[in-house]
């Protein structure tokens, strides 16, 4: 069967990053899709370049401010309602997209009839590249509780506008600094039905020194603390609660909050003695580790904390 190639529409949030910005829509506009892509470019935060806008009719262009909640949940959400197409994408500014990238998740939605697929990344991170690729068994809704699965990046999903609207919803705008709202979003997705996989690295991802999260870790403290009320089958996986509140642990210890780093840490190792993540807060709280040092090594090794 001839796959079906329907207008995509590309939501791209953007703070004050031009350059990147210019690669990333660069990068969307290049796909060898043979459908219509339009680009929605949202400003959160800053004030719209209307110069970017294209009335190009098959590649599009529409530049648009964020007139929802501050941030990325409200940035993405504003982005899906200005879209036309009948899927919507996202990219990080920050991120660049392979020319075929399109094109194969289209045609493994049609394959699948799923609502939802994901791909690889490319991990750029100073001079390194490391390659990630996630499989169908590891988006699972089970399977994203016991770990992030940082392979199936936001700026792979492609989603079915319907089911963005409907039974999935759109992102959550209350998550504290939107932190994690990928992560929430992909969790309901998984909840909803089955997550498709593009078993090819697609997109190449600039990680770690140009994250809007880098080292904000009380945002990242409140936000996974929200997590974990919102979505109570982490209740339910022991490792995957551990975790997070080795996450939690971490980000107490980078705060400099020995006792709160203490807390949780222990609360993460009574469910899972292997959460390495709580030792490393233990070690950053006693300072024989920088909090620096550890992420940085995590992201040389294309992961974060």
């Amino acid at each position: 069967m001839t796959p079906e190639f329907p207008p995509v529409s590309v939501i791209i949030a953007t703070h004050d990053r031009p350059e990147l910005l210019a690669r990333a829509v660069a990068a969307v506009r290049d796909q060898d899709y043979p459908g219509t892509v339009q680009c929605v470019i949202v400003f959160d935060q800053a004030e719209p370049d209307s110069a970017l806008a294209d009335d190009d009719p098959r590649r599009p262009v529409t530049v648009i401010a964020n007139d929802r909640t501050p941030g990325l949940a409200g940035a993405r959400n504003a982005g899906a309602a200005t879209a036309s197409g009948d899927l919507l994408a996202f990219c990080d500014d920050d991120d660049a997209w392979l020319p075929e990238k399109l094109r194969l998740q289209a045609e493994r939605l049609a394959a699948t009839g799923a609502d939802v697929v994901v791909s690889g990344i490319h991990v750029s991170y100073g001079d390194k590249v490391i390659t990630r690729v996630p499989r169908p068994e590891d988006v699972t809704h089970a399977e994203l509780l016991r770990r992030r699965v940082m392979e199936a990046h936001p700026s792979t999903v492609v989603v079915r506008r319907t089911a963005f609207l409907g039974k999935i919803g759109p992102v959550d705008e209350e998550i504290p600094g939107s932190y994690g709202e990928d992560y929430d979003w992909m969790l309901r997705a998984a909840a909803a039905g089955p997550i498709a996989v593009v078993a090819e690295p697609l997109v190449t991802v600039l990680w770690g020194r140009t994250s809007h999260f880098n080292r904000k870790w009380r945002t990242i403290s409140d936000a996974l603390q929200y997590l974990l009320r919102k979505h109570p089958g982490f209740a339910d996986d022991p490792r995957g609660l551990a975790r997070v509140q080795g996450q939690i642990a971490f980000a107490h210890a980078a705060l400099g909050e020995r006792g709160e780093a203490r807390s949780w840490a222990l609360r993460a190792l009574r469910g899972s003695w292997r959460e390495r993540r709580a030792y490393l807060a233990l070690l950053v709280s006693l300072r024989v580790l920088s909090a620096d040092r550890v992420l940085r090594l995590a992201h040389a090794t294309g992961r974060g904390i």
